[in-house]
Order: structure tokens, then sequence, then C-alpha cells
């Protein structure tokens, strides 16, 4: 199973696959994952199969399992890295051994109805199509052998698919202007309203609120917007050749962290990052023309695991770029990004009525202020 996808991974409690055998097939033994049900085996004496369902459901070994149990790519409780994150830890492997499906590609039925949870809905599977035989190098690389037969399954994801409202906001501030925009009311929906957390109350600090359910239902700290994930676009210094940006993400679902996090944003002046302090970034250049979208993550075994909500459900860092003199300004908004996308989903962002102008008479002011210190120099050397 690899995952082709740059900037969208399969967090916690994983990748769930399932399909339908085409014929009466049952799975005799597995490494390196496992069935979630055995099924009705009673036919079989001796020897009793791994599964016997029609349509067996799998999902990924925990670490640490025996070595016995292991497969390449495997053990990882289903957590699958996004492609442009860590493509060594974008695949996810094991191998099954059939029963009952025949020894000839003639006899062998391509399996249906494939389906995915990564970890919850949103992808679509089509059918399997066969595709020239994988071929296997010996240890000693000197001799090739060839599968029986080998086809692949192609999963796509649609946000829409996966909820009917967006799983994240943006809320931006700037040190020119005092105001704060908040994420848009009810950004994420309000249907978990009357089941939220008050940061700070007992229930907050109750045993146990942050045991994750089977149905990866949240719970979710009362807010205006009603998000789990709010990410904080603060512009903070501006220099003579360069400005400055904060960046924070912060967790308000108690149930939920978010292992090997992405964040990709879209901003004109992505082409000249100079440096980031806190992520670690790389830019996204679909077209080699456009340079303008990159993704932060999280620097490994320091803060790549945001965690639940809480004091520690936040990561932040500051980002440094090089002005481009020709479109530089922090009028009209410009200084704040296009899109925002956390973990493959795009956020919500502010209206753009709303966003922190940049008040009329801030150029005025500076010229004027300049003026009045070289009077009161003037004035002085009068005096003298």
């Amino acid at each position: 199973m690899s995952n082709f996808q740059m900037y969208r991974s399969i967090v916690s409690p994983g990748w769930t696959l399932g399909w339908q055998w085409a014929k009466k097939e049952v799975i005799w033994s597995m490494v390196g994952a496992q069935t979630t049900e055995q099924g009705d085996c009673s036919k079989f004496k001796g020897n009793v199969p791994h599964c016997c369902l029609r349509k067996p459901v799998v999902v990924d070994l925990l670490p640490g399992v025996p070595y016995n149990q292991q497969f390449s790519n495997c053990c990882k409780a289903g957590v699958v890295s996004a492609w442009g994150q860590d493509p060594s830890s974008s695949v996810s492997a094991f191998q099954v051994s059939v029963g009952v499906a025949g020894t000839s590609n003639k006899t062998v039925k391509l399996p249906m109805n494939f389906t995915l949870l990564g970890p919850g809905l949103g992808y679509t599977c089509g059918p399997a199509k066969v595709v020239p035989s994988t071929v296997y190098l010996t240890a000693d690389h000197r001799r090739k052998t060839q599968a029986l037969m080998t086809w692949n399954v192609t999963c796509t994801y649609s946000q829409f698919l996966a909820a009917k409202n967006p799983k994240c906001c943006v809320s931006f501030s700037s040190f020119y202007n005092q105001s704060i925009t908040p994420c848009p009311k009810c950004a994420c929906g309000c249907q978990n309203k009357n089941n939220c957390v008050v940061s700070d109350s007992k229930q907050a600090h109750k045993k146990g609120i942050n045991t994750p359910r089977k149905d990866n239902a949240p719970l979710l700290q009362c807010t205006h917007h009603m998000c789990p994930i709010r990410v904080h676009w603060h512009v903070k210094l501006n220099y003579k050749d360069y400005w400055r940006v904060k960046i924070a993400v912060t967790n308000f679902n108690y149930r939920m962290n978010y292992t090997q996090w992405t964040l990709v944003a879209q901003h004109p002046n992505l082409n000249a990052v100079t440096q980031v302090f806190s992520f670690d970034y790389k830019p996204l250049v679909p077209y080699e023309a456009i340079n303008d979208t990159g993704m932060f993550y999280g620097m490994k075994f320091y803060n790549d695991l945001l965690m639940e909500a809480g004091p520690q459900g936040n990561v932040q860092s500051e980002v440094l770029l090089r002005k481009n003199k020709d479109t530089f300004t922090f009028k009209h908004g410009w200084a704040f990004p296009r899109k925002v996308y956390f973990n493959g989903d795009e956020c919500l962002l502010p209206p753009p009525d709303a966003y922190p102008f940049l008040p009329n008479s801030a150029k005025v002011n500076s010229i004027t202020i300049s003026t009045m210190v070289v009077s009161a120099l003037l004035f002085l050397f009068i005096i003298s």
C-alpha cells in the first residue's frame, strides 16, 4: 500500500482495508497484518484458516509484535506518512496466504469492492486491474523470479466525502493592527456544541478524557468555531529586506493526537523562504513556473506529534521571508495565505473583509514622527 499523496498522511488509529472475494477463497495465514474477524471456519478440520469471511477487513499490526509475525514495511499501527513528508515511511505492506483460489492465473479471480478507511471516510477505491507481473530478485541479485499474477487498486481521497463540514479553520493577526481576526463562527459546524468540554473545567481534567472511541468520535473543547484544529497566522515583524510570520497550530480535540501532521500554505512570497525555525519545510511545485505553495511538518522526535487538547496541544514556528520589492505590500490582506490545508484537508479562512487592515494613516504617521524629531534637533541646536 503506497501513499502517493504529497501532504496527506494516514494518522492513528491507522488504515483499514477491505474487499470481497470473487469465489469461496479463505485466508490461511497472514504476516504483517490481521483480519478483524475470523468468521465461521467450522467446515475446516485440523488446520483452521485465519479468516473465512467473504468480505475480510484487514488492519495493520502494532509495533513490537514477534519477529515471525512481521513483514517488510509493516507493523506501524496503520500509520502511513505522506509521500512529500517521508517517502520511506509512505508504504505499508503485508503478506496473505490464500486458499481455495486455484494455482494458475486462469483459476485465480480478482477480488472486488475494495474499501479503504484512512482512518475515517473519504477514500473511494476503483476495481482491481491486472498489470505486468511483479519481478523479484534473489538475495545475490543474479536471478529473477516472477509473480503468478499482479493487480493494482487505486483509491482516491475526497474531503467532501469525508465530512460535510471543514475539519480546521484559520485565524489572523498582525503587528500593525491590534485586532485579531478569529475563525468564522461554527466554521466546522456546531453539531457538537452540546457535547463539548469547557477548558480548565473539572471535566477537562477528568481521568480517561483522552481515551479514543472505536468510532473516532471527537470530544472538542468549547469554542465559537467548534473545529478540532485551528491554524493561526500572525504577521510578526517587518524588516528592510525581510518580513517574519509566526504560525501556530492548536488541537481542540481531547480524544485525538496527530502523528506526522502536515500543514500546507499557499502564498506568493513562499518562493523566497529564507528560514523556518521550528518546523521542517518543503516547497511543493506542481508547476515549474509557480512556486507559491509549501508544506510545513514537525521535526522528527521533537514536534512531529501534535498532542491532544490541553496545555501541550499546540505546535508553533516562525518563518523568515525575503521581500520581493515588486510585489510586497501589507495592504489589502496580501500578507495572509490564500489557502491552508491541515493533514490534506482544506481549512476555512475568514472572509476577506475581516482581515486585519493596514491603517490608512500609518505611512503619514511615520513621516510626521521623523519630521518632529528633525525639528526638535534643530530647536536644540539653535538654543545651544
